[in-house]
Parts: C-alpha cells; sequence; structure tokens
C-alpha cells in the first residue's frame, strides 16, 4: 500500500503540507507573490493609464478609488475566503449553493478566452525583446518600411503667405522653395505617425484594414505565441510548487525596471504636461456624468483585481486553513492598485514628451491601450543612451508582469480539472497541464493573423467586460442573500478567530447593500448606453460585433443551464426542488475533517464520496 501510494504521489504534493491530497503553498511568500503576480499584469501598464487618460485624467481616479473600496476589495475578500474555507476551485466551491455552480463554469469560461489573447499580448512582448537586439532599434526612425506619414514631427501641408504684397495660399514646398513665411495661425498640417506607431502596424502586426481581411498566420507572432507557451508549460509543470519559486522574480523584477523607466520619463521635456493631463489641471471632470467611465472604473478594479475570474478561488485554496486572507487581501489590493497609479506617472510623462516633439495634446497621442505599451514606450526607449538594452530591460518586464498572471490563470483552469478528475491529475498532471497549453496556443492562432489585433480587443472588449460584471453580481447574491451573509462570516471567522461586530460592519455594510447595488447600476447602465466596439478609428463590422455578443452569451449561458438541470436532478415538487438546490451540498465545509468543528460535523469526508459525484449529465461536480 505505502509503495503504490509513494508512485502515484503528486509532484503537487509534498509530506509537510497541510492537505495532502491538494496540496498546499510552500510558505506564504509563494501565495503572497503569486497573487500580486496575479493581480499585477499588463493591465497595470497598458491598460490602467489608457483607461484614464480616455476617461477625463486624474477624474478618473475619483470613480477608480471608489470602486476599489465598494466593491473590488470586498469581493477580493469574499473570493479569497470562500477558495480557502473550502480548498476548492471556482467549480466546485459552489457545492455552497448548487443551484448557481453555473456562475464558477462562466468564470473559468471566461478565463479561457483571456488565457487565449492575453498570452498573444505575451508573444507581441517577446517579438519586440527580439527586435531590441539591435545596434538601432527598428522603430527608432522612418526607415524602409515607412510610408510618406512617417515622421518624428509635425509636418506643415499648406498655409497662407504674402507674395508682392498680396496673401497666397499655397502648399508647403512652394513656401519654403520662395523663402516665403506661413502666416501665424494658416498653416494646415499633415496626419503624421510616430515611426513606433508604424512599426507596430506595419511590421510587428502586418495589420490588415479591418475584422474582414483575415490576411496570413504572421509567422513570427506565431513562433513567439508557442515560446510563451512552452513558457507556461514548463513553469507549471509541477503546479504551484515550480511556480510558486517562479514568482519571487517574475513579480519583483518589474518594479526595479519600472522605477528606471519613471525617472527617465520624467527627464523628458514636455514630462510635466503629460503628469498635468494624469492628476493635474487639464483633467476632465465632466467625464464622471458618462456611465461608460463608470463601468470602466469597475471593469478594470475586476480586471486588475482579477475579481470574478476564477483565480482567486483557485490560489486561495491552496491556502492552509487558519491563514489570515483577511490581510493578505488587503496587502495585495493596496500593492496592486498602487502598482496601477505609479505606471500611470510613468506612462504619462512619456506621453506629454510624445506630445511636446509632436506639437499635439497629450489627448491626441494614441490611440489604444495596446499602442501605450507598443508604441508610446518603444518611442521613449529609443530616445534614451544605449537604448537597445533599456529596450531588452522594459520589454523583458512586460514579459514577466504577463507571465506570472497567465501561470495564475492556467492553474486555475488545472485546479478545476483536478476539482473535477482528482485521480487523473494525480497520475496525469504533466500531460494534462501541457495539453491545456497545446489546446489554447492552437485556438490563439486566429490572433496572430494580421487581424489577430482585431480579434484580441474584440475578445476585450466582450468578456472582460459584462462577463466578469455579470459574474460577480451573481456570485455576491448568491452568497450573501440566499447562503447568509451572517453564515459565511461565521464561516471565516472559523479561520481567522473571532471579530468585533465593529469589525464587520463595512464588510456587511458592502457585501448586503453597496456592492450588489453598484455592480447592478452599472452593469444595467452600460447596457443600455451599448456602443460597438472599435479598434482605434476602425469600426468593426456587424458581424464582428454579433460575434462579441456570441461569446459573452456563450460564457453566461450555463448559468441558467446548469440551474435547470440541478432542478430537475432534485426530488420532491418544483418549489421543493428549487429550495433543495438553494441549500449547501451536503459535502460542504472544510475540506479537512481536523477543521470542521461541531458546525460541520456532519458532512459528507471527500474520501468516503462514491465516483457518481464526479461528473454525470451535468459535466461538473456537485
Amino acid at each position: 500500500k505505502d509503495f503504490s501510494l509513494s508512485n502515484e504521489k503528486d509532484a503537487h504534493v509534498s509530506d509537510s503540507d497541510e492537505n495532502l491530497e491538494r496540496g498546499n503553498w510552500s510558505n506564504k511568500g509563494d501565495y503572497l507573490l503569486s497573487m500580486v503576480g496575479y493581480a499585477v499584469g499588463l493591465g497595470n501598464v497598458w491598460r490602467f493609464p489608457y483607461l484614464t487618460y480616455q476617461n477625463g485624467g486624474g477624474a478618473f481616479l475619483i470613480p477608480y478609488t471608489l470602486m476599489l473600496a465598494l466593491a473590488g476589495l470586498p469581493l477580493f475578500f469574499m473570493e479569497c475566503s470562500l477558495g480557502q474555507f473550502a480548498s476548492l476551485g471556482p467549480i466546485s466551491v459552489w457545492r455552497i449553493l448548487p443551484l448557481f455552480q453555473g456562475v464558477g463554469i462562466t468564470m473559468v469560461i471566461i478565463s479561457t478566452f483571456v488565457a487565449i489573447y492575453y498570452n498573444v499580448i505575451i508573444a507581441y512582448a517577446l517579438y519586440y525583446l527580439f527586435a531590441s537586439f539591435q545596434k538601432v532599434l527598428p522603430w527608432s526612425d522612418c526607415f524602409s518600411w515607412a510610408d510618406e506619414f512617417c515622421s518624428k514631427t509635425r509636418l506643415v501641408s499648406d498655409c497662407n503667405a504674402t507674395l508682392h504684397g498680396e496673401t497666397i495660399h499655397a502648399n508647403y514646398s512652394f513656401i519654403t522653395s520662395n523663402n516665403l513665411t506661413c502666416m501665424n495661425g494658416t498653416m494646415n498640417y499633415k496626419p503624421v505617425q510616430f515611426p513606433s506607431e508604424q512599426y507596430w502596424n506595419k511590421v510587428a502586426l502586418q495589420r490588415s484594414s479591418g475584422l474582414d481581411e483575415t490576411g496570413n498566420i504572421v509567422w513570427y507572432l506565431a513562433l513567439c505565441l508557442l515560446l510563451s507557451w512552452m513558457i507556461v508549460g514548463a513553469v507549471l509543470f509541477k503546479g504551484i510548487k515550480s511556480s510558486g519559486k517562479v514568482v519571487y522574480f517574475t513579480a519583483l523584477f518589474p518594479y526595479v525596471i519600472l522605477l528606471i523607466l519613471l525617472v527617465r520619463g520624467a527627464t523628458l521635456e514636455g514630462a510635466m504636461d503629460g503628469i498635468e493631463y494624469y492628476i493635474g489641471r487639464q483633467s476632465n471632470i465632466t467625464k464622471l456624468m458618462e456611465a461608460e467611465v463608470w463601468k470602466d472604473a469597475a471593469t478594470q478594479i475586476f480586471y486588475s483585481l482579477s475579481v470574478a475570474w476564477g483565480g482567486l478561488v483557485a490560489l486561495s485554496s491552496y491556502n492552509k486553513f487558519h491563514n489570515n486572507c483577511y490581510s493578505d487581501a488587503i496587502f495585495v489590493c493596496v500593492t496592486n492598485c498602487a502598482t496601477s497609479v505609479f505606471a500611470g506617472f510613468a506612462i504619462f510623462s512619456v506621453l506629454g514628451h510624445m506630445a511636446f516633439v509632436s506639437e499635439r495634446p497629450v489627448s491626441e497621442v494614441v490611440d489604444s491601450g495596446f499602442d501605450l505599451a507598443f508604441v508610446a514606450y518603444p518611442e521613449a526607449l529609443s530616445k534614451l543612451p544605449v537604448s537597445p538594452l533599456w529596450s531588452f530591460l522594459f520589454f523583458f518586464m512586460l514579459l514577466l508582469l504577463g507571465l506570472d498572471s497567465q501561470f495564475a490563470t492556467i492553474e486555475t483552469l488545472t485546479t478545476t480539472i483536478q476539482d473535477i478528475y482528482p485521480k487523473v491529475m494525480k497520475k496525469l498532471r504533466i500531460p494534462v497541464t501541457l495539453g491545456v497549453c497545446i489546446l489554447l496556443f492552437l485556438l490563439g492562432l486566429t490572433c496572430v493573423t494580421q487581424a489577430g489585433i482585431y480579434w484580441v480587443n474584440l475578445i476585450d472588449h466582450f468578456c472582460a467586460g459584462w462577463g466578469i460584471l455579470i459574474a460577480a453580481v451573481l456570485e455576491i447574491i448568491g452568497i450573501v442573500y440566499i447562503y447568509g451573509g451572517n453564515r459565511f462570516i461565521e464561516d471565516i471567522e472559523m479561520m481567522i478567530g473571532k471579530k468585533s461586530c465593529l469589525f464587520w460592519l463595512w464588510w456587511r455594510m458592502c457585501w448586503f447593500f453597496i456592492t450588489p447595488a453598484l455592480l447592478m447600476t452599472i452593469l444595467v447602465w452600460s447596457l443600455v448606453t451599448f456602443s460597438p466596439p472599435s479598434y482605434g478609428s476602425v469600426p468593426y463590422p456587424a458581424w464582428g460585433t454579433a460575434v462579441g455578443w456570441c461569446m459573452i452569451i456563450f460564457c453566461v449561458v450555463w448559468i441558467p443551464i446548469i440551474a435547470i438541470v440541478k432542478i430537475v436532478k432534485a426530488e420532491g415538487n418544483i418549489c421543493q426542488r428549487i429550495v433543495s438546490c438553494c441549500r449547501p451540498a451536503a459535502n460542504w465545509g472544510p475540506y479537512l475533517e481536523c477543521h470542521r468543528g461541531e458546525r460541520y460535523s456532519h458532512i459528507v469526508d471527500p474520501k468516503k464520496e462514491k465516483e457518481h459525484e464526479i461528473p454525470t449529465v451535468s459535466g461538473f461536480v456537485y
């Protein structure tokens, strides 16, 4: 017996773990840095600064901070507590409320969609990293790939001038050839693009005219995508035991590079103009009247904190039962949001310089969030001394920021598989993990075609927006109003110890009233004010928008489907069946018997459960 157990031992588990079936983090540092790495990702660099820039500059920090306090942090603490209490992933944890198990499935599907396109962005970073191994950065000037609109400065097309005592209107070449001077206020400028912008569109992406024009697979991006998936698979071959060590580098090193970039950016001409647009007098406070701004603030909190994605539940499920998840939640949330604001200063100092060089307002410098990371930053890097070295370090930082978020996302998927098929994962963890990576790589090939950036933007627009809002609303309603908020608080106190009523006052206010009302308002408001997606100035065809809606429907349709399946499989009349599905499953509670106490002494021991609890008709564990 001992011999067979040693042969089947999962690399995910060590002898010192509290939970010898699922495994635990080797130490708290592994968990905290994995959570920080999961939360602090590419979105902190290219999404938050872009949303700030798009939604009124520094004024956006008002809804962002409010959403953090009223929605992000309460949900973050709830999900960490939920995963740690049950030691289960985002689907199996819904033993707490079987009727809502579809919410967990929605979270996992959204994470799958995001994993597909997120690794494509990591592939972009890899491409730029390799392109940095040149003496002169290929985007530092208008080289052979550039067209006539490529320029580092603003180009005059025509203007008024005085010739022989008469005012004439002529093109700029005529004016200069005749040694004339343009009259103030009469100059018209050619539409110009920075070299880094044209390099991004013409060389890196080989971008087509729109979603209708798919074009070919860009082979070097496909190879970079393959490499990024190989890295993810290699790091996760032992699950949290291997990824927990790698994050000590991937989560901490980016801060060093970000600080260097901020210092350099602050020394560039025009940097203060950008920073003032970020937090100063150029902020547009009237933007706060627009629903989309508040929706973007809430979505960014979820996107950045990774709330309602399932990853927080999955990562926290490997904690020891009495870990202080409350202090962990505060630490990770504060670190993440401080990083977003810090990255914003680095971004806007560069945008200010770009606006100064091109003689344009800050608000006209870039078109989309992707351009911030792959246009604004490369442009700044090309101006640094020994620019290839700094370019390599910066894109290495982007690579690390993306990878540790991706590690946690894929761990969410493998944790779900582990909870559904524990015996399979115990024997075949490495093949299953590699299989997941290969499948997602193949699905991601669409995103490295010449129209790939449009697909990346489409998935991000739909799945990373309304999908997580819907999941978050149902999650908090299910746990607080059906399972019982006070009951859930008692569960938390089993882990972190008894707390005073005053301690829970804020959390009760948020969980019971503020957070669900806020999320519902934003969700309805954003749906009513919906406008078709676009990438910069390129609109999407009607069928592209329809595909986006199909993706979001596919994500959320499992919520009613699983609810119906659960009700059909229950016993009694319709009311009795619904009531039965709104009660916790018989096996809900702490995973290990030693932690159950009197409140959960009645639950079924997972070791004694029969195979029928592993998915049959519904496809997922109860």
